[in-house]
């Protein structure tokens, strides 16, 4: 079971967030081709960090908490890693904001 650990935390990240959209009516959260250029943005740095680091031994991933399914080096897992945690902090960012009334701002 501990190989599924990343992929147990990253379902946990999202089966927090996600209820928030429509409990919160997140909106801009449900514009998927905005949502998919932020997250893009924001991944596209890392990720090419992430696999010339891992590439140059500096960063590893613990084989016995993955998957094993690897892309250009780096689990499958890290890869959902780069969408599912903006996701969650840009739904996060936006609830709070429908909290505190800044709707539509």
């Amino acid at each position: 079971m501990r190989h599924l650990a990343y992929a147990a935390a990253l379902v946990a990240c999202l089966a927090v967030t996600v209820p928030l959209v429509p409990a919160f009516g997140l909106q801009r959260v449900r514009r998927v081709r905005v949502l998919a250029v932020a997250i893009c943005c924001a991944a596209a740095p890392f990720v090419v960090w992430d696999v010339c680091a891992t590439r140059a031994g500096q960063w590893h991933f613990d084989v016995g908490q993955v998957l094993g399914v690897r892309l250009l080096g780096l689990p499958v897992e890290e890869w959902a890693f780069f969408v599912v945690i903006p996701f969650a902090a840009i739904a996060c960012y936006e609830a709070v904001g429908a909290l505190l009334g800044r709707r539509g701002r």
